[in-house]
C-alpha cells in the first residue's frame, strides 16, 4: 500500500506563520536568518527600475550589477547589529485630491530591497495579528477592500452615524520608544530589534542638510508601512475592538486604512459616548486627531430621511481616502464615491 504523503512546507516563512498563528503569545526569537541573500535579491528584481535614487545616488541597475559586492557586507552588518541605515532623501509630493504636499522618504535602493526583506519575515508573524478591520500596506487589502468593506457595512447594516477622524501628522509623530515596545511583543531577535531601530533613527537628507530623526519613520520605505499598521494595531484595532465595542449597545465596526480610518455606530448615544475617546487613547501614545478633519456625520440607510425631516436638502458626506462618500437613495441605497472635482454635482444627486 501507497503512503500516504503529508503536505510539505514550503518555506520558513509558513512555518512561522503557523506557529505565529498557533501561539499568539509567543516573541520569535531567530528570524534574522531569514533574511537571506535570495530572498534580499527578489527584492532588488521586483523594484521598478525607473524607481528614483536614494542619497548615494545608485539606481536598480547599478544596485543589481553590483549586488555581489555588497551583499555579504550587507548581511553580516544585519547579524553583528552593526548595519548603518543610510540617510532618507526627503521629497513632497502631492496628495489626492488635496493643494497640499505631503512628506515622502526615498530609501537608497539597497536598503530598500533590505526593507522588503524584513518587512516579509515580520509579516508572516503580523498577518497573523492583525484584525480584519486593518487595510493599506497588507496583500490584498488595498484601498479597493477597504472602501467595499465600509459600503457593505454601511448598507448592509445598521450603522446610521459615522465619526471621520484624521491623524495629524502620523507618520511624522510615531514615537519611536513605543514602536519598539510593541514590535518586542512578538520579535525577540535582538538582530531585528537592533535593525528596526536603526531605520527609525535613520537621517533625513532635505535641501543638502541632515536632520537626525528622534520621532516618526518616514513615508515611503516598506518597512515603514508595516510598522505604522502594527503601531495602530495595539494603539487603536485592539482597544476598539476589545475595550470600545463591548460597551456599546448597539452595532459599531472600524475601518481603518494605516493612518486613515472612521468610526461607525448603529445609535447616536453610543456615537456620542466615543467621540471624544480615540483623542485620548492617540494622546497617549503621542498622536493628535486634526480637529478641523474630525467630524460625526449623520451617515447611512436612513440619512436621506432623517435629512429632510432635519430641514436639509441632502445628507452630509464624509472624506476617506480621497474621496467624498455619500449615501444614495432612489429605490435601493448605494454609496456613492466623488473625487474632489465632482464635490459641486452634489446638489444633483
Amino acid at each position: 500500500m501507497q503512503r500516504e504523503e503529508l503536505p510539505v512546507m514550503t518555506t520558513g516563512l509558513e512555518r512561522i506563520a503557523v506557529k505565529a498563528r498557533c501561539e499568539p503569545k509567543l516573541r520569535f526569537t531567530s528570524l534574522a536568518h531569514h533574511i537571506t541573500k535570495e530572498r534580499v535579491w527578489e527584492n532588488l528584481s521586483q523594484i521598478p527600475a525607473k524607481s528614483a535614487a536614494g542619497v548615494d545616488g545608485q539606481t536598480v541597475a547599478e544596485a543589481k550589477e553590483s549586488f555581489e559586492e555588497w551583499i555579504a557586507g550587507m548581511l553580516q552588518s544585519v547579524h553583528r547589529e552593526g548595519y548603518r541605515a543610510p540617510e532618507i532623501r526627503r521629497v513632497y509630493i502631492p496628495k489626492p485630491g488635496k493643494q497640499e504636499l505631503r512628506p515622502l522618504g526615498v530609501p537608497t535602493v539597497a536598503d530598500r530591497a533590505l526593507q522588503r526583506s524584513a518587512s516579509q519575515v515580520l509579516s508572516a508573524i503580523y498577518e497573523q495579528d492583525f484584525l480584519s478591520c486593518s487595510f493599506g500596506g497588507r496583500t490584498g487589502r488595498g484601498a479597493h477592500q477597504a472602501l467595499a468593506t465600509l459600503h457593505e457595512r454601511i448598507a448592509g447594516g445598521k450603522i446610521e452615524w459615522v465619526l471621520e477622524a484624521d491623524i495629524k501628522i502620523f507618520f511624522g509623530s510615531l514615537s519611536h520608544e513605543w514602536m519598539l515596545h510593541f514590535v518586542e511583543h512578538r520579535v525577540g531577535d535582538q538582530r531585528l530589534i537592533s535593525l528596526i531601530r536603526r531605520w527609525l533613527k535613520a537621517g533625513v537628507l532635505e535641501n543638502g542638510e541632515i536632520h537626525p530623526s528622534e520621532e516618526g519613520t518616514p513615508q515611503g520605505g516598506s518597512i515603514s508601512v508595516l510598522l505604522s499598521n502594527e503601531y495602530l494595531h495595539y494603539v487603536l484595532d485592539l482597544w476598539f475592538e476589545r475595550v470600545v465595542k463591548p460597551r456599546l449597545r448597539g452595532e459599531a465596526c472600524m475601518v481603518r486604512y494605516i493612518d486613515d480610518f472612521v468610526l461607525c455606530f448603529q445609535y447616536r448615544a453610543d456615537a456620542l459616548r466615543v467621540q471624544e475617546a480615540p483623542a485620548k487613547r492617540l494622546r497617549k501614545f503621542s498622536l493628535t486627531l486634526e480637529p478641523t478633519k474630525t467630524k460625526l456625520v449623520e451617515f447611512g440607510r436612513f440619512a436621506h430621511r432623517h435629512a429632510s425631516k432635519r430641514g436639509r436638502k441632502r445628507p452630509e458626506t464624509i472624506y476617506f481616502l480621497g474621496f467624498t462618500l455619500y449615501c444614495n437613495q432612489k429605490g435601493n441605497l448605494r454609496i456613492g464615491l466623488l473625487t474632489e472635482k465632482s464635490r459641486p454635482d452634489l446638489g444633483s444627486t
